[in-house]
């Protein structure tokens, strides 16, 4: 396993002395961690594949929400589609 210090502000350091039972190194690396494991998700979702897959989705919902849309306007009344669209 690798070593890694960085700094921290005196404040940060005296406030940690409080809590002298918690283990900060592990607290550090499991933030790391997890972090590390946030990126990783987080490229995933930037790959071609998942932005394709996401505009795919969104497109195919547009088009569900007009054709509804479309039908609803078919079921009302010419005085309720003018009151409605402001024709």
């Amino acid at each position: 396993m690798t070593s890694v210090t960085f700094a921290l502000p005196e404040k940060t350091k005296e406030e940690m002395k409080k809590f002298s039972w918690v283990n900060w190194s592990e607290v550090a690396r499991e933030t790391i961690l997890t972090k590390e494991k946030l990126f990783e998700l987080l490229k995933k979702t930037e790959s071609k594949e998942e932005k394709e897959l996401t505009e795919w989705s969104v497109a195919l919902g547009r088009k569900i929400k007009k054709g509804r849309w479309e039908r609803l306007l078919k079921k009302l009344s010419p005085e309720e589609r003018e009151e409605l669209l402001g024709e």
